[in-house]
């Protein structure tokens, strides 16, 4: 039970009023345009930007995922189901622990949340441990990347991930019973998982609602081989048999397979004075990792190749957490206020680490809470803002065998503020943050003798302007700065991971992260098409990184005992991060009731180390181009991926080949008027090639899924 005078701030500023804004809810419903397309006009107002907003009217990139586009992309871990957005790659730590990479960042860079605050798990930590939100549940997906982001965090400099669920109400059904449903069967590992939820309101301003997923999984079919080229190499030069034949492996990827169950109940009261919400849910997740294959004899570390010499036991995870959520807002009305908005939430995660002979050899435990305050001001003559205060309390605890972290706490308190002037063809924003971090460690025999503690205060801000330069056509520029307390892994961390193969050794003697960055962007729309480009340039001092150093470093700080992975120390250092993302579409002809659309994503960054050369896990460039025939109740898409090759690396990682997978989907919504009741039959990497996502830890040892025939059904009534 966590009992810190700063967990019991953090429940006086929970207590002060209540939350959350439902913005959607008042929004017109879906209607149907002359095409016979759909249009949802919600479907580009973006809740998560603070003051909810249009998507063009943000200074950074922007994607929403909803509707249909949401079923397609549905997979089992959110990283996987983002991974096509612009700018969004993976961890892809094998099928079950995937997390969103923004920008070429990714861990305590990108914040993930659910409904506005944190996932409470332990996800960034580490790449084998799971987010804990359950993609299954999502009603709409938002991804913030840039400088917007830094007001839900300090951490958030490569961005915000924020899925957006109704398990506290946000409207009154007009049904008697409303319900939800989604079933979906996949082929490469013969998923089969289904999601519930039922909504009833019992007055006419109080709404009940439960839900129930469940998910499980076999063993991942891969297209080629298991190993990379470059392990496989090694491995066939092996004197071993059975070294020789894991150059051989061929489709499944063992130890994939997982079972996933969530339960929740929420309730909420809606009126015209505002609303107020909760939700308790409760969810457990069993996955395997992918093992990591032998593809040498282990008689030193050859750092030349980042695993090599190593192997990774078939270790399944067992995670559970219970979580309870508040949400609501105060309709002020007045001159300058219009409103008060509070989220806020607690959960208590554990996740074991079982061994093949059914030990635990690991047992992670995080108690969280976080609640957000929100003061949102009326529009006057153009004037709008919002601003708040933030509190965030984290209690980690690791025992067992790969117990590389002590015991910590992190709390932290933000003030932020964001201000938007609408000049007609001018638009200026300007933002800013403050952030005080206390991080300290308990004293551990194992680890550090003594208790550690440091504290930050951090500041960040941004400035930016958007001006119109022609009817639906929008530029902007937006300069940020931006100020980062390490995290309690990047100071305290002292210990053998297993997870990724390395001694990890942090440094309690940081200090903050500081970066300025530029950002610009173009946006415009038209009859029958769409554009957007950001391109940005952040410069970092104080950059925290990964590298690796003689193992007589790591030997050091653990007494001298001899190393059973290769020694990574987190650094600092200057650092230059650059790229862009660009999407389009347009309408190329209308054939009866049908529109034949195309459209196009393209993203990359350049990421470089000062004194190290690349950085390590960047993604290379993408490009994703589809055409798609669209009618009211039909439609049928084909896509098409290119990765290239990522040979700019690190010397401790390989480079990866490139690849292009070909996808295609047909979807039906059967009942008319019913734009929510989906079929749909999607076929992804048609052709079952070999592919590798190089940000990945495993990159070499577990490649994604091979052919992959999905059926997914969706039903709203």
């Amino acid at each position: 039970m966590l009992r810190s005078p700063s967990l019991r701030a953090g429940c006086a500023l929970t207590a002060l009023c209540l939350a959350w804004p439902a913005a959607a809810q008042t929004a017109a419903p879906a209607e149907t345009q002359a095409d016979g397309s759909y249009h949802d006009p919600r479907s580009d107002i973006v809740v998560t930007a603070l003051i909810p907003r249009s998507q063009g009217d943000i200074l950074s990139g922007t994607s929403i995922v909803t509707g249909e586009e949401l079923t397609r992309s549905l997979r089992p871990t959110i990283g996987e189901t983002l991974a096509r957005q612009p700018g969004v790659s993976a961890t892809s730590f094998g099928p079950n622990a995937s997390r969103p990479i923004l920008r070429g960042f990714q861990g305590e860079r990108v914040r993930i949340l659910t409904d506005g605050i944190g996932s409470f798990d332990v996800s960034n930590t580490s790449v084998d441990h799971a987010v804990a939100i359950n993609p299954l549940t999502a009603d709409r997906i938002e991804v913030l990347r840039g400088p917007s982001a830094l007001l839900y965090g300090s951490s958030a400099i490569g961005g915000v991930v924020n899925v957006i669920d109704s398990r506290i109400p946000r409207r009154v059904p007009d049904e008697a019973i409303h319900i939800d449903a989604i079933g979906t069967y996949g082929s490469a590992a013969n998923e089969r998982s289904g999601s519930g939820e039922i909504e009833v309101p019992l007055t006419e301003n109080f709404v009940v609602h439960v839900d129930g997923s469940y998910s499980k999984t076999d063993n991942l079919r891969t297209g080629g081989y298991i190993l990379s080229k470059a392990m496989r190499e090694i491995a066939a030069a092996s004197d071993e048999e059975e070294i020789q034949d894991n150059a051989r492996l061929k489709g499944k990827l063992a130890n994939t397979a997982a079972e996933v169950w969530e339960v929740a109940g929420g309730f909420a009261y809606i009126g015209d004075g505002g609303n107020l919400g909760m939700s308790i849910s409760h969810s457990e997740n069993t996955y395997g990792v992918p093992s990591r294959l032998e593809v040498a004899e282990e008689h030193d570390h050859d750092h030349d190749h980042e695993e090599e010499g190593h192997s990774h036991e078939n270790v399944t995870l067992a995670m559970k957490q219970t979580r309870a959520d508040l949400r609501g807002e105060v309709a002020v009305n007045g001159g300058f206020l219009d409103s008060i908005r509070l989220r806020a939430g607690w959960a208590d995660y554990q996740h074991q680490e079982i061994e093949p002979s059914g030990e635990v050899g690991t047992t992670f435990k995080n108690q969280s809470m976080e609640s957000r305050l929100e003061f949102v001001q009326a529009d006057r003559n153009g004037w709008q803002g919002a601003s708040g205060a933030q509190f965030f309390t984290r209690r980690f605890q690791a025992d067992g065998e790969e117990k590389f972290l002590p015991k910590n706490q992190t709390d932290q308190f933000g003030l932020f503020t964001l201000q938007s002037l609408d000049l007609g063809d001018t638009r200026l924003e300007a933002g800013a943050r403050y952030e005080h971090t206390k991080l300290q460690s308990d004293p551990d025999a194992d680890l550090f003798a003594e208790a550690s503690q440091r504290s930050f205060n951090a500041l960040s801000g941004s400035l930016g302007i958007s001006q119109a330069i022609m009817p639906g056509w929008r530029v902007g520029l937006n300069l940020s700065r931006s100020e980062r307390a390490p995290s309690a892994e990047e100071l305290f961390a002292r210990g053998n991971h297993a997870g990724t193969q390395a001694f990890e050794l942090g440094n309690p003697d940081f200090g903050k992260e500081k970066s300025w960055g530029v950002e610009g962007t173009l946006r415009g729309s038209g009859n029958g098409y769409s554009f957007s480009l950001a391109a940005y340039h952040n410069w970092f001092s104080g950059f925290i990184y990964e590298s690796v150093v003689d193992d007589s470093v790591c030997q050091a700080a653990n007494g001298g005992a001899e190393m059973e992975f290769p020694c990574y120390a987190y650094a600092q250092a200057d650092a230059r991060y650059y790229g862009f993302e660009a999407e389009a579409s347009v309408k190329l002809a209308q054939v009866g009731s049908y529109a034949i659309n195309i459209d196009g994503v393209a993203d990359y960054v350049r990421a470089t180390i000062k004194g190290n050369g690349p950085a390590p896990r960047i993604p290379p460039l993408r490009l994703l181009g589809g055409i798609e025939a669209q009618g009211a109740r039909l439609s049928a898409r084909a896509e098409l991926e290119h990765v290239f090759e990522q040979d700019r690396v690190t010397d401790f990682e390989t480079p990866t080949d490139g690849f292009t997978m070909v996808n295609a989907s047909i979807s039906f919504k059967p009942l008319a008027g019913n734009d929510r009741t989906t079929l749909m039959l999607s076929a992804n990497n048609i052709f079952d090639v070999e592919a590798r996502r190089h940000a990945s830890f495993l990159k070499d040892f577990a490649p994604l899924a091979g052919r992959d025939i999905r059926l997914t059904a969706r039903i709203s009534i």
